[in-house]
């Protein structure tokens, strides 16, 4: 089956989006130029001392002798079928990779990500494509590892270490660099990333510096700049807690970017971004992490954050290293004196054996070991939950979530857990109802969760991550009833909830969806107004006034901008083969969906509808052809096998 991805595509997705004249976007004042972090190191000496050699500094870095920690004088490292041998010559490091297909590729080291507890190596595989090896360094045990050593990824696979998901250019180099735009090219393909500075520089957080230059050499700034009174875009530390986590949140999260590359930073992070909700298969079902989804999804969730502390509060900006060591970094504030920032705080002493009742200086003493409870990633790589709850393993078979207790005490059962608590604390008023409770009977029974996933939607005292969530996972029952019951939540002080209550308009008459949603459209918020447009696809054009249908065409002009920011991901062209299928516009999902299957071809569920269209399209000989494709790749899916029944192959 031969076809013409970009163009169908980007044809396609012009004819769905654009059936109206969205009006003009407005045209906004040149922000400041970047300057480099060498510009601020002569008079922030303090600040510059703190951030080199740290984990920021440290994010992305060229290879050479001081960067490079792993061993590439003449090493080896074979895994299931491969080999990659790693040797240094004239300078350079190198590495030839010995692929399961037998194909051999010799790849200069084009640059380093991080320092520690894990390096890793990055090769351009094309004209300025970057791919993350697999195969990366333990700094600590001093030996190379495998990320997967349980997955079995030929090359053709979409997680083999060259494929879609381990593009440094479209997945982590926003994250790694300053400044930093993807600029890839659906038309070629090909990418031409560009970035200010690499690693993480001083002007990742405060915003370009050229204003605070010229401010210190004596020029005013530009009254509609934009800027606070230094110069910056970024106002940090100056008393708006929100928005220093928010600026923090834009890469310490699991989330959906709406551009192609770093924002200007101070700029709201639901302006930018959709965070990840706390879903099935990203958290459990009680909130606590399980995949890799970074801190602010659980920092929501927390106390902490409603009680106003930030991230500062703990971490020094500058080093990226915490404030103090151990439990000296909670007592500053969980202590007898308390903290006066803090006035809500019980005065007592929590660094006490009649507190936590483990022996003194062992780990079950550290309160991190209790309130943050930890999972590895990469092998190596240890993460703490900052949701900073306490410990209910008397809910674990409600919610089938871990405790902190059993994973230390891993010969133990939640019940063991849950009496030696309640032993300790008899008259303890944190065991009552938990939203966990709801969340995983939603995702358990749903239709005996209806009514306790609208109560702890519409429970204004609850994270509002969690009253999201608690939308998202209703969804699927949407009704009438329950839009209507639900539609105040379209007002919320919260993007988040705000957006999730939005998907539930489904669920209502067409002029009652419309009525409601058409002020989203017009949200403050940027992913408010994104996640919104997508419930009003199937508007017809005839139902609307000369006035609706221009908000309406601008929402679809932005949410058809951030789509093209991501034209290099599978999942963005699946959600294009959905708009397509909803507006009968076959060949343009047919286009979609195999583009889906070029850059992943392990997509099963692009495969079934890619055979299904072929068939309508092209008849059943064309689509046993496009199946025999799809088990070439998915040889054991009985989805798949299902179909070739159907067509009779």
């Amino acid at each position: 089956m031969t076809h013409s991805p970009f163009k169908t595509l980007l044809s396609g997705l012009t004819a769905l989006l654009l059936w109206t004249q969205p009006v003009a976007a407005q045209t906004e004042t040149m922000p400041p130029a970047y300057v480099g972090s060498e510009a601020c190191s002569d008079c922030h000496q303090d600040a510059a001392r703190a951030w080199t050699g740290s984990h920021h500094d440290l994010a992305w870095t060229e290879p050479g002798p001081d960067t490079v920690i792993a061993d590439f004088d003449g090493t080896e490292f074979a895994h299931d079928g491969t080999l990659t041998r790693f040797r240094i010559e004239d300078g350079r490091y190198f590495a030839t990779v010995t692929e399961k297909d037998g194909t051999t590729t010799d790849y200069p080291l084009h640059s380093v990500a991080g320092i520690a507890p894990l390096q890793q190596y990055l090769y351009e595989t094309e004209p300025g494509r970057l791919q993350s090896s697999d195969v990366v360094w333990d700094a600590e045990q001093r030996e190379w590892y495998h990320l997967y050593p349980d997955q079995d990824l030929p090359p053709d696979d979409g997680l083999h270490w060259t494929g879609p998901y381990k593009t440094w250019n479209a997945r982590c180099a926003e994250c790694h660099a300053t400044g930093y735009q993807r600029n890839f090219s659906p038309r070629t393909g090909r990418y031409s990333s560009s970035h200010a500075e690499i690693g993480v520089g001083c002007e990742a957080c405060h915003g370009p510096g050229s204003a605070h230059l010229d401010l210190v050499a004596g020029k005013a700034l530009a009254s509609d700049a934009g800027l606070d009174r230094f110069g910056f875009s970024a106002p940090l530390g100056q008393g708006d807690t929100v928005a220093d986590i928010q600026q923090c949140a834009g890469c310490h999260s699991r989330r959906e970017t709406l551009d192609d590359g770093n924002p200007q930073p101070g700029r709201p992070y639901a302006e930018d971004y959709t965070l990840s909700l706390l879903r099935p298969g990203l958290y459990h079902a009680d909130g606590q992490i399980l995949d890799e989804v970074y801190v602010y999804g659980s920092f929501l969730q927390s106390k902490m954050y409603a009680k106003g502390v930030g991230c500062m509060d703990c971490h020094d900006p500058h080093s990226a290293g915490l404030k103090a060591e151990g439990n000296a970094l909670c007592s500053q504030c969980h202590s007898p004196a308390g903290n006066p920032d803090y006035a809500s705080l019980p005065l007592a002493d929590f660094d006490s054996p009649a507190h936590h009742f483990h022996p003194e200086g062992s780990p079950g003493a550290q309160c991190k070991s209790c309130h943050m409870d930890e999972v590895t990633y990469m092998g190596i790589d240890g993460r703490r939950d900052h949701s900073f709850r306490i410990p209910r393993p008397d809910l674990a078979a409600e919610t089938g979530a871990p405790d902190a207790c059993t994973s230390c005490h891993t010969d133990q059962a939640p019940d063991w857990a849950a009496a030696q608590i309640a032993s300790w604390y008899p008259e303890s008023d944190n065991r009552g109802p938990h939203y966990g409770q709801a969340l995983a009977l939603g995702q358990r029974d749903l239709p005996a969760a209806i009514g306790s996933l609208t109560d702890l939607a519409t429970d204004a005292n609850q994270p509002g991550i969690v009253r999201a969530t608690a939308l998202f996972l209703l969804q699927p029952a949407a009704t009438e009833g329950l839009a209507a019951q639900t539609a105040t939540l379209l007002a919320d002080p919260d993007p988040l909830v705000r957006t999730s209550a939005a998907a539930l308009q489904r669920g209502a008459t067409s002029p009652d969806r419309m009525t409601r949603l058409m002020p989203l459209l017009l949200d403050p918020v940027r992913s408010v107004r994104v996640g919104t447009v997508k419930h009003l696809l199937d508007t017809p054009p005839d139902q609307l006034t000369r006035s609706q249908r221009a908000v309406l065409g601008e929402a679809m002009l932005e949410w058809r901008n951030s789509l093209s920011n991501k034209l290099d991901f599978p999942e963005t062209h699946l959600v294009m083969g959905g708009i397509a299928l909803s507006s009968r516009n076959f060949e343009a999902a047919a286009s979609a969906f195999a583009e889906v299957v070029r850059l992943d071809p392990q997509r099963v569920e692009a495969w079934t509808m890619l055979v299904r269209l072929t068939a309508a399209l092209q008849g059943p000989a064309e689509a046993r052809q496009t199946l025999r494709a799809a088990l070439d790749r998915v040889p054991d899916d009985p989805g798949l096998r299902q179909l070739g029944v159907e067509l009779g192959r």
